[in-house]
Parts: structure tokens; sequence; C-alpha cells
């Protein structure tokens, strides 16, 4: 997915202003496995997803707790470095190779100050990000485990399709085992 796709489905810039913005923008490549943002750091960088998937975790003793997967299109935003310059509490790892857009936080924040349609880029990204977050929120709060891998099936299911079921288990916080129970009766 190139970079203008993934700017515009956030907050449609005028185009002086987006190419301001993409000035600041580099692609990179990772290999599957990285750890692109590691928990207890305050993070520099956002990431836009060209090509790949990511999920990010918290390690827990007997198994790591996925909360969220991230395909191309998708933001990569810590988002207590980004709104408040704190560490984050959550690791992305890749798991496919992938290719990002990066932005580091600082430089934008510099374009907050100087292009209020920039700032206004900025606010629409983090309330997309708090609506993603209250809807992960509320499905794992009020849906049970069978209900919430129907909703992935339904809504997301290049993730079934392409994450390994030990990380799908991990965010609908079953065992594999269960997992392939909730599978069959589907």
């Amino acid at each position: 997915m190139n970079i203008d796709t993934i700017l515009d489905q956030i907050f449609k810039l005028p185009e002086n202003s987006k190419s301001v913005l993409k000035n600041l923008i580099s692609e990179i490549e990772f290999p599957k496995d990285s750890i692109i943002i590691k928990a207890g750091k305050v993070e520099k960088t956002i990431y836009f997803i060209k090509k790949g998937i990511v999920r990010a975790f918290v390690p827990q003793e007997n198994q790591d707790l996925t909360f969220w997967f991230g395909k191309e299109g998708d933001v990569v935003l810590p988002m207590k470095s980004y709104v408040d310059n704190h560490q984050n509490y959550e690791n992305i790892q890749l798991l496919e190779d992938c290719v990002l857009y990066q932005l580091k936080i600082d430089d934008l924040r510099k374009l907050f100050e100087t292009d209020i349609n920039i700032a206004n880029w900025g606010r629409k990204l983090a309330e997309k990000e708090l609506v993603k977050t209250e809807e992960l929120f509320i499905s794992r709060q009020f849906r049970t485990a069978s209900q919430r891998y129907e909703e992935l099936l339904t809504k997301q299911p290049e993730i079934i399709q392409r994450v390994q079921l030990v990380y799908i288990a991990s965010y609908l916080g079953i065992t594999q085992v269960s997992l392939s129970r909730i599978r069959s009766e589907i």
C-alpha cells in the first residue's frame, strides 16, 4: 500500500501539507520476527505498514498476550510515546518480512506547530487509534472467545490466513487446544 493512500485514510491533507509530511517519511525493511518497538522505552518513531503483518503484545509468564494485529495500511503507533513522550508498554513484532514507512515523532510534533492541516491530521490519527483501542477493549470484555474469533473471521480474514495459530489463540486469550475446538465448531 502506498503512503498517499495510508495518509489519506487518516485525514485528507491539502497537497502542499501532504508533500511536507511525506518529505519526512522514509521506507524501511525489516525481517520477520524483528521487534521494532520494545516495551519500557520511549519510542521515537511511528510506522505505517506498506507490506506485512505485525502484532502488539505484552510478555506474560506462561504466554504472551497479543492484543492487536496490524496489516497493510495500518499504523503502528505507541500511544504513550506519541501523546506524552512516556515509555510504552507494548512490544511490536513482525510476523512476516515487512516493508514499513517510518516517521520520527519529534519531526511530526514540529510540523504540528507550523501547519494546522498536519496538526489536524495528527489529531485524527490519535482519535482513530483511540476508537480502535476502545473497540478492542469492548470486544475483550464483553464477547466470548468464539465470538471474537468469528469477528476476526468476518472483519479481518487475512489475519486468520497469515498469522500463526499460537498468536491468534493469544489474541483470543485461550489455548491453542481451545482455538482448535472453536475452529472445528464453525
